[in-house]
């Protein structure tokens, strides 16, 4: 049986390093620049729901790079690091920053498409206001459509999808302890994200679809790879 560890950070591989630094990075500029205006990155750069009047194409890819806050930021690099460089190793740079992106893009699609089906209501309430009170609130962020989604965590959860079906049979040590192996984490975890999805508590800001749809995505992606060398689990 294989076991996996986390190593040290001198074993990170060139796509997950630089993926780590721009992350950091464009988070101390959301610090710097959210203190004269903190909506001003977020509403640039974040993913948007179609509604609204900040939605931009780019945002597909951009909200990957931005965070919430440092324990957000330092959760999102560590599982990256922990799943992704085991995977860039095995695939190379070219094919592992494609796979990133194509998660990060089947993360925010999913995404968008349940929040469209949420919103679809509010904006009915909207569009039955006077025209005066639409233009009020048409850029407030406390619109429910303007609200923002960002985070790698959807690129990171197909990271941890495919680690899971390359490395079924791999221990995973919770808080560095508890031993499991990597297909009972990654099937527990997914049941826990589609059951929290369905439930849709009132407060819960987790994008649970996008955690999934990066999860898919990154399933179909390396068992299509994975066809022409089916032994090649451990």
């Amino acid at each position: 049986m294989t076991e996996f560890r986390p190593g040290g950070f001198q074993m990170i591989p060139p796509v997950i390093k630089n993926l780590i630094i721009v992350n950091v990075l464009v988070f101390l500029a959301q610090i710097t620049f959210g203190r004269s205006n903190p909506f001003f990155i977020e509403n640039l750069f974040a993913l948007h729901d179609l509604h609204s009047v900040y939605f931009k194409p780019h945002q597909l890819i951009t909200y990957l790079f931005l965070h919430g806050g440092w324990d957000h930021l330092i959760f999102n690099m560590f599982a990256l690091w922990m799943f992704g460089s085991i995977l860039e190793n095995v695939w190379g740079a070219k094919r592992f920053l494609i796979f990133y992106v194509l998660c990060g893009l089947g993360s925010a699609v999913a995404h968008l498409a349940v929040l469209y089906a949420e919103m679809s209501p509010v904006m009915d309430a909207f569009h039955s206001m006077p025209t005066d009170q639409q233009q009020e609130i048409l850029y407030s962020p406390e619109f429910r459509v303007n609200e923002a989604t960002l985070g790698a965590s959807g690129a990171v959860f197909g990271c941890l999808a495919a680690f899971g079906y390359l490395f079924p049979n791999s221990l995973i040590y919770l808080y560095f302890f508890v031993p499991i192996k990597a297909k009972w984490f990654v099937l527990i975890y997914a049941g826990m994200e589609l059951f929290l999805g369905v439930r849709n508590s009132a407060g819960d800001n987790v994008a649970h679809w996008a955690h999934l749809g990066g999860a898919v995505v990154g399933l179909i992606l390396v068992y299509i790879w994975n066809k022409k060398d089916r032994r090649n689990f451990y």
